[in-house]
């Protein structure tokens, strides 16, 4: 259980989801997201089948509910290897023992926004990630028209991976979600194409100037060159250098 005081003097408490929260948490989903979730995913969440939780509860409430939900987060681990935005995060070919945090669902209740409750289970999911040797990562959609989302995971320091064309189906419409991911546990981005290419031509570009340096420095040790030889071999290795940065940025 984790306690914060909020700036506005509420006692703000977090702690796993029970049975006893199965119909403010049903209430909760159905107020705040467009999609409509089957009873079973409710079970599920309260009863921890496969499904890890938080809760945040008001305890300075003056009504009596003060162990009533008024925000929640839910998550499931999943293995890398069995889920294919496993293979888009780069963890789902070699290492069978490489684990995901997703995160299914997140909200509070309106009164409490702005408080930093939401920030607060978010951190709740990062460590718990953090605490599993394995996990690579906490992942979760955004769907393509929830800007505040967006903004809030942006500064949670999540990382836009990708976008996902058609990939929520609401109300016969089809919505495009954004893919965040966090790193944890040494965790990292795979490598695009794009990556490699400046990788590589950045090593190349390195190795060609070092040569140059040590052509040119055994250039002035030779005896007996002209005036114009020094120079004229000193305009081509400049031009030679600069065609291979050409080059550079053409493949970049």
């Amino acid at each position: 259980m984790v306690i914060h005081i909020s700036e506005h003097g509420q006692n703000i408490v977090y702690r796993p989801i029970r049975p006893s929260d199965r119909e403010a948490l049903e209430a909760m989903h159905a107020a705040l997201f467009p999609i409509r979730y089957e009873p079973e995913f409710f079970l599920n969440v309260v009863n921890g089948h496969d499904i890890v939780s938080w809760a945040a509860v008001d305890r300075s409430r003056p009504d009596g509910n003060d162990d009533e939900i008024i925000g929640f987060v839910t998550v499931r681990v999943m293995i890398a290897t069995e889920n294919e935005i496993g293979d888009i995060l780069g963890y789902g070919s070699s290492r069978t023992n490489q684990t995901l945090v997703y995160i299914l669902t997140l909200g509070v209740a309106e009164q409490y926004r702005n408080l930093g409750i939401a920030s607060s289970l978010v951190q709740e999911v990062i460590k718990y990630a953090s605490s599993l040797p394995e996990c690579k990562a906490v992942y979760l959609h955004v769907i393509d028209y929830n800007e505040s989302a967006i903004l809030f995971y942006k500064k949670m320091n999540f990382r836009c991976l990708r976008r996902l064309p058609s990939f929520y189906y609401i109300n016969s419409q089809h919505f495009d979600a954004y893919l965040y991911v966090y790193y944890v546990n040494g965790g990292r981005s795979p490598q695009s194409a794009l990556d490699f290419v400046v990788a590589v031509t950045t090593y190349l570009r390195g190795i060609f100037t070092s040569w140059a340096t040590r052509l040119w420095k055994r250039e002035q040790k030779i005896p007996g060159w002209s005036k114009c030889k020094k120079a004229t071999s000193f305009f081509n290795l400049n031009r030679m250098i600069k065609s291979t940065n050409n080059r550079g940025c053409q493949h970049v």
